[in-house]
């Protein structure tokens, strides 16, 4: 299973998809999502969910972004269902979000009628211009010249309260993320759909869902620093091995809860 480009969009299908994950990446590495969110999404590919990755390049109207990945989207999905790489029936489409990819999904999920089987928004954030860019605070830029993403935070919370419709969503959140703002968005949603918004907080940072397994090949005879590089190698993947597990359990309850082992 490979990668495949259609009308500059990342697509991995598997032979027989159970599912689709539309995924956006967070404002400074979803140009690529195929690379830097590689690891992550061929192991959802693994399991039988089709991915399409929307790549988008960050600006101040994150509305005309959340309409564009959206289009985008769905010419994409429109072609493989013509082109019979998906099922002819009937597969759930889950929204998958890091970071500014969740604001968006929230955004489309608020603005458009769209069919989801659930949203999954990992690390949220929904600050203004002067914390989101990192350079423009200390220069206060943002006053002078009166920067904002529209919708505003206040104005994207608002939206979301009133307008938002997927029903069932996930939240994850890393334990060594200080920009992460899921606790914000819990009782917003929450508000809107009791008992359907589960919570997750897992080890980790924001960076943690662009983290890749690190390979390892001992030789004929097991040595003292083959067992040191298994250690890191363990050490370093087990953050997002016990991120992949989640959601996997998450898509489909009816597997093993997960155990955290790598």
């Amino acid at each position: 299973m490979n990668w495949q480009e259609i009308s500059g969009i990342p697509v991995l299908v598997p032979k027989r998809p159970v599912g689709v994950i539309h995924f956006l990446g967070g404002a400074f590495v979803a140009a690529a999502p195929n690379i830097t969110y590689r690891w992550l999404l061929e192991t959802l590919g693994k399991e039988g969910y089709a991915v399409i990755a929307t790549p988008f390049v960050n600006t101040l109207d994150h509305t005309a972004i959340a309409r564009s990945v959206l289009n985008r989207f769905e010419n994409i999905l429109e072609r493989l269902y013509a082109r019979n790489l998906l099922n002819t029936g009937y597969l759930p489409v889950y929204g998958l979000g890091h970071s500014m990819g969740c604001k968006l999904h929230l955004l489309i999920g608020s603005l458009y009628n769209v069919e989801r089987a659930g949203n999954i928004l990992i690390s949220f954030n929904n600050y203004p211009v002067r914390r989101a860019i990192p350079f423009i605070e200390p220069l206060q830029i943002d006053t002078t010249f009166n920067l904002e993403f529209t919708p505003s935070p206040e104005e994207t919370n608002q939206l979301i309260a009133s307008d938002y419709g997927v029903r069932r969503n996930l939240l994850i959140r890393f334990r060594n993320d200080d920009i992460d703002q899921s606790t914000n968005l819990n009782p917003i949603l929450g508000d809107r759909f009791p008992d359907l918004v589960t919570v997750r907080v897992l080890p980790g940072n924001h960076l943690t869902p662009l983290g890749q397994e690190i390979q390892w090949q001992t030789g004929d005879i097991f040595t003292p620093f083959d067992a040191i590089g298994q250690w890191v190698k363990q050490g370093l993947s087990a953050d997002i091995y016990r991120l992949r597990e989640e959601l996997l359990h998450w898509l489909n309850p009816t597997t093993i809860k997960p155990r955290y082992r790598v």
